[in-house]
Parts: C-alpha cells; structure tokens; sequence
C-alpha cells in the first residue's frame, strides 16, 4: 500500500476511533459502570451536586467529578446509556491527542501517531468504552498534566497552570495518589541528571499551591456532606470525616490495606493483566522494556525520555505493590507503554522485523479463532455473520499491507483490533447485556408501568435497575421495611428468587416477568457454552403487590 507513513497511521487513527463510536449504542454494565452512571443520575433528578447517594444512603468511596461529567451530559442529552458513555469517549480521543502532542515534542511527529494509534487499539482501552469507569478520565488528565508540566518546564507560566488544572481534574476522578505519575518522572529526571535546582524554582511550588485550589470544588463538597455531619453512619461508624477519607484512606489505607476498603494483593498481578489487557501489542512491549535496559539502545533518545520511563515505572511499581488491585489501573499508564513501543518499532529491522511479523501474525489468526469459537459456542444470532466479519478483516489486511515493514505490521495488528471492536460491539456485548437482568428490567418496567414506583427488595447491587428503572428506586432491606411503607399503590418490586414464594404467600404478589441473571463482567468457559449456560444463571422477578 503506497500510502505516506503518517497519512497511514492517521487514517488507521480514525478507524479506531469511528468503530469506537460503536460501543456508545449499548447498555450499561454493571457493577462499577451501572453504579457511576446511577449516581449521576441520582445527581440530576434531586437536582444536588454536593451529595453522593446510592440505594438511597450517603456514599463515600470516589471523589465527584466523574459523576459531575456524567450528569452534565445527562442535562444535555438525557439520562440515557449513550449520555453515559459520551464524556468518557470523548476524553478518550482527548487523551490521545495528548499523548500525540506529547510523543511529537520530545521525539517526533511519527512516534506521536504511532503512540496514538497503539493507545486506542489496545484491548482494555477498547473494553473500557463499554464499561466505563473511572480510568479513561484519569489516564486522560494525568497525561495532560504531563504535557503542560513538560512544557512548563521549558519556561511557559500558563502551561503551569493548565498542567496544575488538569492534575486536579485527576485527583477529582480518582484522588491524591495520581500525583505519583505526574510528578514522579519530572522528579527522577530531575535527579538523574543533576538538575536539582528545578527541585527549588518557584513555578514548581506554585504549580502545588494552583493544584491545592483546583481542588477546592471536591474539598468542599466532602466537608459539606460528611465533615459537617458526624452523626452520619459510614462504613458502618459514626465520626467519619470525608477530607480524611480522601486524603488518606482511600488512597495509602488502600495501599497498605489498612482503610476501610480493602483488598488481596498479588505483586505479579500486573505482569499477567498486561499480557491481555494490552493485546495486541503486549509481547511487543515486554521486549521493548527488555531492550531499553539495553545501554546501546537508549544512547541517541532524548534525556526527557527518563520522564516517560520512570512514570510509568513507578507507577507500575505502586500498583504492583498495592494490595487492592484492579485490572483497569493499568489504563492509566498505557500510553507510557504505548511511546516505548513506538520507539522501538522505529528501530527494529531484519531478522528482529521478521520475527515480530510473524508474532504478530499468528496473534491476529490466534484472535480471530478465539472470537469464532466463542461466537459458535455462545449460540449468537448472527454467529456466521461475525465469523465472516473476522476472517474478512484478517484476509484484507493480509492482501492489503504487504511486504516486511514495521508500517504493515502495525497496519494489520490495528486491523485485528477493528475487528474485535466490532465484534464486540454488534455481537458480543448485544448477547451478553441480554442476562443483566436489572437492565431488563428496568427497560421493561419503564416501557410497561412507565408510572409505577420501582422499589427493590432484599438485593443491594441493583445497580442497573437502578439507572434504567424511572426515577430514583427505593430499597428495602426487610420485610418490615416494606410492610411500614404507607402508600404500596403502584409499587413493583425487583427481587431475586429466594424471595418469591414469601410474596406471593404473605403478600400475595403478582408475577409481572422473570429475567436471567448472570455476573457478565465475569465470564467462564461455562456461560460462553449455551449448553451449560442455563446451570448458572439465576432468576429475578418483578412483581406487583395486591
């Protein structure tokens, strides 16, 4: 294909990003997705942006501005999954603008678009614009806080501002520790080559003092709800103090699992989360970090590549050690990961080229035997129809990008990532979302008793149901609960199956429809299988009290 490198890499660019767009059609995913998203909503129908709620009770675990961004595009668009999806998506492709801005000032404009190209087509940044959290926010303004300091640090005042801004748009997503690969490689760099001074300028100081007053908004939203009200039980104790949460406990008491949120850590967690979550690209990077331990090969990189390096380091390094770990953090250093292998595909050649042609090769075929099989066993409507989509894809960009070059190989790889975003998005997640039973639900309730009070009984992680069912649920957590509730006209309640036979006799409630229910974001070999599917899928109900 006769195409200038760039304008390749640019179209390929634009590819990603417009089968990406894909993904904002479907539903909403539970847990943490369908929690967030319920959140925001709760934000906008009390009309209160100070006070998190969930299932009706304070709620003190992320700080806010995720659910503002989400609550703001639901005043704009309507509480909608798509209205959901949309900010995330779109921080995205910011974020990648970043890092193409970034990659382009230290090395060049082709390692800024190749940086790009493999941030937006690695596996878990594609999975997560189906299931959005938090992460794709603070990848996105960590990476922007990056830039603005590299800038600042060649002596422009207003880059020390935005860097401070986006830095605390980061700590407001996911709290103070995101400091760590902000600053963390300018102040190693700093170290490593002797320019200590930097540790004394001004502008560094101010960039700390802006940060504290970009912050003020979370600051003073935790005291309002919870530091002005002690009385208030969280974490099952009175006394606890939001500023204090969000300064240490939801961060270090983490780390150190001493908080009241804990975890098991594994310090090779990491190590095998990349492997999947950076596919295609994963083999590629362990043996670009291989290489840069390598003297030789880091002797003609520009010294601010330290930056890059050590930020992702120590951050991997952090999560690694951490006991809570979740598969999603490493989001946020994958466009680290992304410029060292841009890096290193610019200098790979011959036999080395080769190798890596074929690697990558039998990973796409690899990829698209998986995603037949699971298309097969799974029992999709349209299964032969994906089929044709993946082989097709894969036979295109074979004839397509010929000959050993490092442009064909990243062409082909990207291709591969098209075609998993597609089958995703059109005929994977549709089949899976159909055994979120919440969901379901509450689609069928607002369609069938669009004036009916949704209520749930004896299930605390509703939290679909929750986000599709009209307006704010109410939770019952007993039976004597429901039984002082004054006005039961209209109520329908959501329930899992142990608690059927007990309403139908004491309560004589009606049957409305039955939904399957499965954890989907936890997948086994044996819910892919339609055949032993129905032995772990469970029942819940929405029923009518008379």
């Amino acid at each position: 294909m006769n195409l200038k490198e760039t304008t390749l890499y640019k179209i390929l660019i634009a590819l990603v990003a417009l089968v990406s767009v894909l993904a904002l059609f479907g539903g909403v995913m539970e847990p943490d997705s369908a929690l967030y998203a319920s959140i925001a909503k709760n934000m906008v129908l009390r009309n209160d942006w100070i006070n998190i709620y969930v299932r009706g009770a304070d709620w003190l675990d992320k700080p806010h501005l995720t659910f503002w961004l989400a609550a703001a595009s639901f005043k704009f668009f309507g509480i909608t999954a798509f209205a959901y999806k949309l900010p995330s998506f779109l921080f995205g492709l910011l974020g990648a603008g970043y890092l193409y801005k970034l990659a382009k000032d230290i090395y060049s404009e082709k390692t800024g678009l190749i940086s790009a190209l493999i941030f937006l087509s690695s596996l878990h940044i594609l999975i997560s614009t189906f299931d959005v959290r938090a992460e794709v926010y603070i990848t996105t303004f960590t990476l922007a806080a990056i830039y603005h300091y590299y800038k600042a640090h060649q002596s422009s005042f207003w880059h020390t501002v935005a860097g401070s801004f986006f830095a605390a748009c980061a700590i407001m997503i996911k709290g103070i520790f995101v400091l760590i690969p902000v600053f963390g490689g300018f102040i190693i760099y700093w170290l490593l080559t002797k320019q200590f001074k930097q540790l004394l300028k001004p502008k560094w100081w101010l960039a700390i003092i802006l940060i504290f007053i970009f912050i003020i908004p979370e600051l003073y939203t935790l005291y309002i709800q919870f530091d002005l009200h002690p009385e208030k039980v969280v974490f099952g104790k009175t006394g606890v103090s939001g500023l204090k949460f969000f300064f240490w406990d939801s961060q270090f008491g983490r780390f150190f699992n001493n908080g009241p949120i804990k975890g098991k850590g594994d310090i090779s967690f990491f190590l095998h989360t990349t492997l999947w979550a950076f596919l295609p690209w994963s083999i590629l990077f362990y043996t670009a970090v291989v290489n840069l331990f390598k003297k030789k090969n880091r002797v003609n990189l520009p010294a601010e590549s330290i930056i890059i390096w050590t930020s992702a380091a120590i951050t991997f390094l952090l999560f690694s050690l951490s006991k809570f770990q979740l598969p999603h953090y490493i989001l946020i250093i994958l466009p680290q990961f992304a410029i060292i292998i841009a890096l290193y595909l610019q200098k790979i050649e011959g036999k080395s080229l080769k190798i890596f042609f074929t690697i990558q090769n039998v990973l796409a075929v690899l990829i698209v035997l998986v995603l037949s099989a699971v298309a097969v066993f799974f029992g999709f409507t349209n299964n032969y129809l994906a089929i044709a989509v993946l082989v097709s894809l894969l036979a295109v960009s074979f004839l397509i990008f010929k000959g050993l070059k490092a442009e064909n190989l990243l062409a082909r790889s990207t291709i591969i990532s098209v075609g998993l975003m597609i089958f995703l998005s059109v005929f994977f997640y549709p089949s899976v979302l159909k055994y979120e039973s919440g969901m379901e639900a509450g689609k069928w309730l607002k369609e069938n008793y669009p004036d009916a009070k949704a209520s749930v009984l004896m299930y605390p992680d509703a939290y679909s149901f929750d986000f599709y069912a009209n307006g704010e649920p109410k939770y019952f957590w007993s039976y004597d609960a429901l039984n002082n509730t004054k006005d039961k006209k209209d109520l329908i309640i959501y329930t899992p199956a142990a608690e059927l036979e007990r309403l139908k006799t004491e309560y004589h409630a009606e049957v409305l429809k039955s939904f399957e229910y499965y954890h989907i974001t936890k997948l086994t070999g044996k819910f892919i299988n339609a055949k032993t599917r129905p032995q772990l899928l469970e029942q819940f109900y929405l029923v009518k009290i008379h």
